[in-house]
C-alpha cells in the first residue's frame, strides 16, 4: 500500500476535500439493515451505558450514538461485492484501499491496487436553478500485469473518474519491484493518439475499461459508508470502556 500512495502524490491530482453524491448503476439496495451492524438491543444498551458516565462522556456517547442511527437509517451500506467481471475483489476493512485480482485469457496475472475517493475536480453543470459546478470525484490506480514466472511486468498508473478510466504513466519493472532502467516511461497523455488507444485496448481486452471506474466509484461510495459507521463504533467502544 505504501508503494501505491507513493506513486499517486507523484503522478495524479492532490486530495482535496470535498462533500459528494454521485449515481451509479453498481449502487444497489441496502443489504445492510439498522440491526445488522448495531444490534437490535443498541438503543436500549446504549442509554444504560451513557447513564453511568460522566456528564461529558454520556453527552458524547449519546452523540455517537445518535450519529451511528442516522447514517444505518439516511444510507444503510450494502454487502461489499466479491466478485467483478472476471476479478476477485479483496476488501482491507479499515484501510482506504482495495485489491482485486484476475487472469488475462492469455493466463497473465491481474493484479489492481484501488484507493478510495483522493480528490476531486471541478466542472460546470447546467441544469436546475441554472448554472453550478460538479465535483467529479477521484480515484487512484495501480495495474500490475505480468505473465507466470516471468521476471518483467508492466505498471499502469491511473485515474479512476466517476465515467471512466484515465492511464497517466506506463512503467516496465521487474517482479522484484525494481525498475529494468532509470527511464519510466513518457506521460501518456502526450503520446500520439493511436499508441494512447493501443494501450487503452490492450487494459480493455484484459477486462479493465470504464465500466472499472463506474464499479469501483460505486463500491468505494459503498465501502466508505461502512468504515464511517465502523469508525464511530470504534470510537463509541473507546469511550465506553
Amino acid at each position: 500500500m505504501s508503494r501505491l500512495l507513493k506513486t499517486i502524490h507523484k503522478f495524479l491530482i492532490k486530495p482535496q476535500k470535498t462533500s459528494y453524491y454521485v449515481q451509479n448503476p453498481y449502487i444497489k439496495q441496502p443489504l445492510y439493515s439498522r440491526n445488522g451492524l448495531v444490534g437490535a438491543h443498541f438503543a436500549h444498551t446504549s442509554a444504560d451505558v451513557a447513564a453511568l458516565k460522566s456528564p461529558l462522556e454520556s453527552n458524547m456517547l449519546r452523540i455517537i450514538y445518535k450519529e451511528i442511527d442516522y447514517q444505518l437509517q439516511y444510507a444503510p451500506p450494502q454487502k461489499p461485492d466479491s466478485k467483478y467481471d472476471t476479478f476477485t475483489v479483496e476488501d482491507h476493512p479499515g484501510e482506504q484501499w482495495v485489491t482485486l485480482k484476475g487472469k488475462s485469457s492469455d493466463n497473465e496475472n491481474i493484479n489492481i491496487e484501488a484507493t478510495m475517493f483522493d480528490g476531486f475536480v471541478d466542472s460546470p453543470q447546467v441544469g436546475g436553478e441554472g448554472w453550478g459546478v460538479n465535483p467529479r470525484l477521484h480515484l487512484s490506480l495501480l495495474i500490475d500485469v505480468w505473465k507466470g514466472e516471468g521476471p518483467e511486468r508492466l505498471e499502469f498508473v491511473c485515474s479512476a473518474w466517476p465515467d471512466r478510466l484515465a492511464i497517466q504513466k506506463v512503467f516496465i519493472l521487474r517482479c522484484d519491484g525494481l525498475p529494468t532502467q532509470p527511464y519510466m516511461g513518457p506521460n501518456i497523455r502526450k503520446m500520439k493518439s493511436q499508441l494512447q488507444t493501443g494501450f487503452y485496448d490492450y487494459l480493455k481486452i484484459r477486462g479493465v475499461s470504464n465500466d472499472l471506474a463506474i464499479f469501483l466509484h460505486g463500491y468505494m461510495m459503498n465501502k466508505d459508508r461502512i468504515e464511517l459507521i465502523q469508525w464511530f463504533k470504534k470510537v463509541q467502544t473507546f469511550v465506553e470502556s
